[in-house]
């Protein structure tokens, strides 16, 4: 089925809103945690007040744990996010308007303070600062996001007993699932390009086609929601760990080209400069790619997975590899893990790659290593909070805030008793 949102490069001004339904209207609004946050309207109400005047969010919500706990440790900068619990105002964004299978219509939605300031922390705020900025140098960019998944059954176990890449046998147990799912996309209008068996037991691939920033990440949160609902209907689970088990990767890629007013901007130009910008960057900003525990067991052990900085020409051991030829040139960003938040991943590599724009960076050579991305969450986090770079290419306070979330992510992980330390503690018996 044909997706409600055009295909290619669109800049901020010529995405069209659609009109809102009648009955149930969802408003979402993605969270630092690659979900969204929901608040489900009557379609009336918002027609008659929301359009005009937005609808509350708690402002803790881009300040929260995996858990919903507000951080306990912020900056400064932060404290406004945790301290009285006030409201921030969504705006529906109406283009990103989507019908879904259970009869009710979803719009993701913008966040500003009561006084009309955007919220500098929420995702999609940080991406549209970012393509405002492209914009600015005469660039537009289109993306493409392919998620892994997999699925496992009520015990537990991967739903295929063995690794499947790009199989027709051995997924008969997930084909009811994979047929209703596709049927749910198609209903959506999500426009979705391919369903593919992936090389994990249980891991399976869906992948929308290419379309502007804005609404490749909107819609890829979308697809993950349609997957989840989908999976429980079927008492399955999907799951979304950078590191299903060790050795294993479920990722988060982004195909991304850039468009100007003459045309795709090749290798040669614009492209090659924006990839000198994302390699200079990328290892310091390894949180966005990498926010989780898991995030890591994924760049030290999954083989296809890599963390050292090189590119390649339809190379899939490369961080980057540059795919496609001539007009259909683009290079595929594969260092975050299916756990980073998409709006903030795209978002990091245009901010990145911008500045590589600006300063005009050569190319490195193919294949030359030109660093490596940060290997242990200590390392990332050390990293990230030494150097002037996040917060130049995304803002203070988000630089802020997404080191509150790593340090929160460590020392939950630290007051925690897990499986492996189990084990491990059994071996010592």
């Amino acid at each position: 089925m044909t997706s409600r949102h055009p295909l290619g490069p669109r800049a901020l001004a010529e995405r069209r809103p659609f009109s809102p339904p009648e009955g149930r209207l969802l408003l979402l609004v993605p969270d630092p945690h690659a979900r969204f946050a929901a608040v489900e309207l009557d379609a009336g109400f918002v027609a008659d007040e929301v359009r005009e005047h937005g609808y509350g969010l708690c402002t803790y919500v881009f300040c929260w744990s995996p858990e919903r706990t507000a951080l306990s440790t912020v900056d400064e900068s932060l404290r406004r996010y945790v301290d009285r619990y006030g409201d921030l105002r969504l705006r529906p964004d109406f283009a990103s308007l989507t019908e879904l299978p259970n009869g009710t219509a979803a719009v993701v939605c913008d966040a500003e303070w009561p006084s009309g300031e955007p919220v500098a922390v929420a995702p999609r705020q940080v991406l549209s600062a970012q393509l405002r900025a492209l914009e600015e140098v005469g660039l537009v960019p289109s993306v493409g996001i392919e998620h892994e998944v997999v699925f496992t059954g009520a015990d537990g176990a991967p739903m295929t007993g063995y690794g499947v890449d790009y199989a027709l046998g051995g997924t008969e147990k997930l084909a009811p699932l994979v047929r209703e799912l596709r049927a749910d996309v198609d209903g959506a209008g999500l426009g979705l390009e391919s369903a593919r068996a992936e090389c994990h037991p249980g891991q399976y691939e869906l992948v929308l086609r290419h379309r502007d920033a804005l609404a490749a990440c909107d819609d890829a949160m979308l697809l993950q929601h349609l997957v989840r609902t989908a999976a429980a209907r079927h008492g399955v689970e999907a799951r979304y760990l950078a590191a299903p088990e060790p050795g294993q990767g479920s990722s988060c890629h982004v195909h991304l080209s850039l468009s100007t007013a003459d045309g795709p901007a090749g290798m040669t130009g614009a492209l090659g400069h924006f990839l000198g910008g994302v390699l200079r960057d990328a290892s310091v900003l390894t949180p966005i790619w990498a926010p989780t525990w898991n995030s890591y067991v994924r760049l030290r052990t999954a083989p296809f997975s890599p963390s050292e900085l090189r590119w390649g020409t339809d190379d899939r051991t490369a961080a980057v590899r540059l795919a496609g030829r001539g007009d259909s040139a683009r290079l595929e960003f594969r260092f975050a893990g299916a756990d980073a938040q998409p709006h903030l991943v795209v978002a990091a590599l245009l901010a990145a790659g911008r500045a590589g724009i600006e300063d005009g960076l050569a190319v490195p050579r193919e294949g030359t290593p030109v660093g490596a991305l940060a290997s242990t969450p200590w390392d990332a986090l050390r990293a990230f909070t030494g150097s002037a770079r996040p917060a130049e290419l995304l803002g203070a306070e988000l630089a802020h805030q997404q080191a509150a979330l790593l340090s929160e992510e460590l020392d939950a992980g630290l007051g925690a008793v897990t499986d492996w330390q189990r084990r491990r503690a059994r071996l010592r018996a």
